[in-house]
């Protein structure tokens, strides 16, 4: 939340904010203020931790989990209002807690969506310890990755979850996940996953008992005491939702203290809580070379690729056989090297040679390699473009990068932030954005036309 200088942040309307949501209704939402410090037991599991410098933690600070850096860069662009400062943060092995006051957004990438159940469940224990109220779990709307461990370590106190996400067209009907009206369970969305998806968000969710809170219930003046029965009996409530005004009335109605858990959609419904827009920071275009890697081989990224190639981008495609077997593709450096001396120029996997079963992840750590590599070799700094969470995080890691400020969406999930070091990121999850979305990202980076700018 944005608080003027010098003004105290718990003065509040008789300890509530008022908020309107898309539809008009008006909600009173408590709010826990003032922050607390924490108690010796939340000093105690930073020792624990070995979490060296002993900050100040304020309980009242929002903390976010992700567990994929596209979702958590994504996640961060929506709740940008509610603090004067937000981060994403790129957590490694065990998180130490994080230090955030009363008006900072903090967001971590856990990167376990790949991980065991039980290590991303250890690993999101460890990220909660010393944590207070204010929590939000990002979890997928496909439901894809470690969702049940994930939510079971959440769920030592209330948890509400609503996992729509309507500007993908992504609802939740009867406690069953939906993408464009049909089931998930019937959709081909898993068909790289190598599993079946569940049948119902209660199944991904298991062994958490769970309750739906059906369409018409989250849509009613009951909403607020289904949701704190539910979880007064023990259950965690799985709130349908098909439209941004169902997920603005389960933020109204969640119990004060309760754990908020969802996609970006529940995110930027909790965002529009704030009393005023986030500021878009303007773009000053950097003159860099601009370096895109796509890290999912889905029809929808090719045919991105195909309409920016149109508008005047170069793409350089990696053998697979070089990246599985190599960790690099040497062949494709050199070319992307000379490419990106002409312009933006797309580092993808070569969609014409076959992929071993078990071997995508081996595929995405060498396309990985191959583009830090290839920044390296650039003279100056480089603006990248990251598609899918997987490919964003190896990248980064591979460059050293452990922070990332956004400054704004360029469309959703396709969002802009910077570097400690001051260079453009853009990160935006494989599955996002229409046939034009790598197109309007380059363009939005080089806004004065797809070549370099002179130097």
């Amino acid at each position: 939340m944005r608080w003027p200088p010098g003004l105290v942040a718990w003065i509040t309307i008789a300890g509530l904010r008022v908020s309107r949501n898309s539809i008009g209704a008006k909600h009173a939402i408590p709010l826990a203020w003032p922050p607390r410090r924490k108690t010796d037991a939340g000093r105690a599991a930073r020792t624990a931790l070995n979490y060296d410098e002993e900050p100040e933690l304020l309980e009242n600070g929002l903390l976010v989990l992700a567990d994929d850096l596209s979702g958590a860069v994504e996640t961060a662009a929506c709740l940008r209002p509610l603090g004067q400062s937000t981060t994403v943060e790129l957590a490694r092995q065990d998180p130490a807690p994080t230090a955030h006051n009363a008006q900072a957004v903090v967001v971590m990438d856990l990167d376990i969506r790949a991980l065991p159940a039980t290590e991303a469940g250890r690993i999101t224990s460890v990220a909660l310890r010393g944590a207070g109220d204010r929590v939000f779990v990002k979890i997928d709307s496909q439901l894809r990755g470690n969702v049940g461990a994930v939510l079971s370590a959440a769920a030592d106190r209330p948890l509400v979850v609503a996992p729509a996400l309507p500007a993908l067209r992504r609802s939740v009907v009867g406690g069953v996940a939906h993408l464009h009206g049909v089931p998930l369970h019937r959709s081909d969305a898993w068909q790289v996953e190598g599993t079946s998806p569940p049948r119902s968000i209660a199944e991904a969710l298991t062994p958490l008992p769970c309750r739906t809170i059906a369409l018409e219930t989250v849509r009613s003046a009951s909403l607020r005491a289904a949701l704190a029965e539910c979880i007064a009996t023990g259950e965690v409530p799985i709130c349908d939702g098909e439209m941004d005004a169902d997920l603005d009335a389960v933020v109204a109605a969640a119990p004060d203290g309760a754990r908020l858990a969802g996609s970006g959609g529940l995110a930027a419904a909790l965002g529009r809580t704030a009393p005023e827009p986030a500021d878009e920071t303007p773009i000053t275009p950097t003159g860099n070379p601009l370096l895109l890697v796509v890290g999912t081989a889905s029809p929808e990224a090719a045919e991105q690729l195909r309409i920016a190639e149109l508008r005047g981008m170069r793409t350089v495609a990696c053998s697979t056989t070089d990246l599985v077997g190599q960790g690099t593709s040497e062949s494709a450096l050199s070319r992307a090297l000379v490419a990106l001396e002409r312009g933006p120029t797309a580092l993808r996997i070569d969609p014409s040679e076959p992929v071993a079963p078990g071997q995508s992840r081996n595929l995405v750590r060498g396309l990985a390699s191959t583009a830090a590599r290839i920044v390296e070799r650039q003279p100056g700094p480089v603006d990248i473009v990251l598609t899918g969470g997987e490919t964003a995080r190896l990248v980064l890691d591979a460059l050293g990068v452990r922070r990332l400020v956004p400054v704004g969406q360029i469309h959703h999930g396709a969002v802009h932030s910077r570097t400690p070091a001051g260079t453009s990121v853009v990160t935006r999850p494989g599955s996002f954005g229409e046939s034009d979305s790598l197109a309007r990202i380059v363009e939005h980076l080089r806004p004065a036309g797809i070549e370099r700018l002179p130097k």
